[in-house]
């Protein structure tokens, strides 16, 4: 206990652990994996920063947060502790200089994304190194039960057992009782070692107010003019409700900028930084920004639209009053707005003879066999995002086992003259090199090799290659860049007929849409519940509020009472414009509703659809309708 009271005093300059940080640190300390269930801004980070200086070896942080990675590790270098981020924005030289840092041990912690786990390189270098702990933020997405399950996060489990990990940290602010089981299982943490402080936020006010879609504009002008300028988040659905409510608080004379993903990383990052500064008071943003940002002082939050779940509701009203202080929350309820939340789900479930010929097509393939998830995507029409959850549920039913990803082509740059490079090595390694760089391409700068092609010429093993290429880019001798990834498998226990098959995975995509659904619904029927809403809320979570919490809206006497919902009935000319204009990428009846109601697909978008004045023309109207208007059926 000494020792940790120091490292929280001395070194993160911090008095007193917070509720759950404490018995979450020791049981790491001890050797053993843990969940921990804490809400936005209830100190998660510290749980594996300050046993990640204690342990020897690295601390592996996952996380799918950019943002979050650059701000902890900005932080952490702040109080030089050694860590670094693995990301898209880091330069070759930075890369050598972490990869150095990582065989020296100089590094104590290394942030990634889980899709940096599925590079070959790196996880081969990941397997030289002692690994003490693996953190997971996000740890909701590895369950199927989660609002937010990803396929990749299913893999974690696994990869940490390849690697010999020594204990794992599972963070999240949003779990149900369900999927914290589903957590604890893939860990194997026990049930003593799951921390959870509380979902109930007290200096939190819940207001939940009626508004129909022509004055939501005014109900929140008003609402932001009769506080003083603040901190403030307002969330909506979709990039161009951003843009417009925006425009429309700026004309009034607020200081409010728009982010979503629709816009270039320096603009996103330069609204962040102006807000974080300061500069500016008010972000109308979709559910991209907040993920991460450590702002104390954000006073209101504002739900424009209907959020997504219960869960990215306590998710994005947590982002307010991290510093204690009160907080206000308002959510305008409006019903209409599950119609385009609705359309987004149902279209990104596959129809049925995409999905079966994208099955039939993997069963069709050798023993081992490569596959590559952009190119699939283009041949079925199906999002990646669908294919890689496919070819997960395909892993779990143990029809097929992942072996490894890998890139098909590696561009070198030589630090050293090719022959200088050579001479630096005996005979026989010589003797390889040179005939393993006569068999690329040499261009201007770059000599790009194909090693799955070199092996085959050389008869030599692949694996050789990648390493010979990755010790010459540790000394520095020359610079690598790769491309084509694809993802190796092997055939594990095919179905004897792939009809059953296909029908079980069918069924999964149709219980994935309903489970999404169903929380649309649970939405609005917690925003128009007669009893306190702190305790409605916190129920869902699993967890008693033994008193009403008496600031919320209905506990100060405003029951809500929700607008009927408008339908907007599908427009048969717009219908019948777009099919006679004979796009190949809208030829089957699910792929033009998915258009009309403003979903892009892979072939749509490589058609450049989306610019399209017909995109989305739809957007009001229910996708089961549009679908029936084109022709289509649930399946099809």
């Amino acid at each position: 206990m000494q020792g940790i009271q120091q490292r929280l005093q001395h070194t993160f300059k911090l008095r007193e652990f917070r509720p759950g940080q404490q018995a979450v640190i020791e049981a790491l300390l001890a050797g053993r994996s843990a969940l921990a269930v804490f809400p936005t801004g209830g100190g998660k980070s510290l749980c594996y920063q300050l046993p990640a200086l204690m342990l020897d070896g690295l601390t592996l942080v996952v996380s799918p947060l950019i943002a979050l990675m650059k701000d902890q590790v900005d932080q952490l270098n702040a109080l030089d502790i050694p860590a670094a981020r693995l990301d898209s924005s880091v330069d070759a030289e930075q890369l050598q200089a972490i990869y150095r840092g990582l065989d020296d041990g100089s590094i104590k912690l290394l942030y990634v994304a889980p899709e940096r786990l599925a590079n070959e390189r790196f996880l081969n270098r990941l397997k030289r190194l002692s690994i003490s702990m693996m953190a997971i933020d996000e740890a909701h997405c590895v369950s199927e039960w989660g609002h937010n399950f990803r396929p990749d996060y299913l893999k974690l489990a696994q990869l940490a057992r390849d690697l010999n990990v020594g204990r794992v940290l599972a963070l999240t602010a949003t779990a149900t009782p369900q999927v914290s089981a589903q957590i604890r299982e893939s860990f194997d943490i026990a049930e003593a070692d799951h921390v959870q402080t509380g979902f109930f936020r007290p200096n939190l006010s819940l207001t939940v107010r009626p508004a129909r879609g022509d004055e939501r504009d005014q109900v929140l002008l008003q609402q932001l003019r009769d506080r003083t300028p603040e901190p403030a988040i307002v969330y909506v659905t979709l990039q161009k409700t951003a843009e417009t409510v925006a425009a429309f608080l700026k004309k009034q004379g607020l200081k409010a900028q728009a982010y979503h993903a629709g816009l270039k990383d320096e603009t996103r990052h330069r609204v962040q930084e102006a807000f974080m500064a300061g500069e500016t008071d008010i972000v109308v943003a979709t559910i991209a920004f907040g993920m991460g940002i450590d702002k104390s002082d954000i006073r209101a939050i504002y739900h424009y639209n209907l959020p997504k779940s219960l869960e990215n509701y306590m998710q994005e009203v947590g982002r307010a009053g991290r510093d204690g202080q009160p907080s206000h929350c308002l959510l305008l309820a409006n019903p209409d707005d599950l119609t385009v939340l609705e359309n987004f789900t149902y279209g990104d479930t596959p129809d049925h003879a995409a999905l079966a010929g994208l099955i039939r097509w993997l069963l069709d393939q050798p023993a081992r066999f490569d596959i590559s998830v952009h190119e699939l995507s283009g041949l079925f029409d199906v999002r990646p995002l669908v294919i890689n959850t496919l070819l997960t549920y395909l892993e779990l039913e143990g029809v097929i086992r992942a072996t490894a990803p890998f890139y098909t082509e590696y561009k070198i740059a030589f630090q050293l003259p090719q022959d200088e490079v050579i001479a630096q090595f005996d005979s026989q390694r010589a003797d390889f090199l040179q005939r393993l760089f006569a068999t690329g391409k040499m261009g201007r700068t770059w000599l790009t090799l194909r090693p799955i092609d070199a092996a085959r010429e050389l008869c030599e093993d692949r694996l050789r290659i990648l390493n010979a290429l990755g010790y010459l880019e540790q000394q520095q001798m020359i610079e690598l860049r790769v491309a084509g990834v694809r993802q190796g498998f092997r055939m594990e226990n095919p179905p004897a007929q792939s009809e059953p098959l296909i029908s079980r995975m069918q069924e999964q995509f149709a219980l994935r849409e309903q489970r999404d659904i169903q929380r649309l619904e649970q939405v609005c029927d917690w925003a128009q519940s007669r009893g306190c809403h702190q305790q409605a809320l916190v129920g869902y979570f699993g967890e008693t509020l033994e008193q009403p919490c008496g600031q919320c809206s209905a506990c100060l006497g405003e029951i809500p009472q929700l607008p009927p919902r408008q339908r907007s009935a599908p427009d048969a000319r717009v219908i019948q414009a777009v099919r006679e204009e004979n796009h190949e990428a809208l030829a089957s009846p699910r792929q033009l509703a998915r258009f009309l109601c403003g979903i892009n697909s892979p072939k749509a978008g490589r058609a450049r659809l989306g610019r399209h004045a017909a995109f989305g023309a739809l957007m009001e109207a229910p996708f089961s309708e549009v679908l029936a208007a084109c022709g289509g059926t649930p399946e099809g």
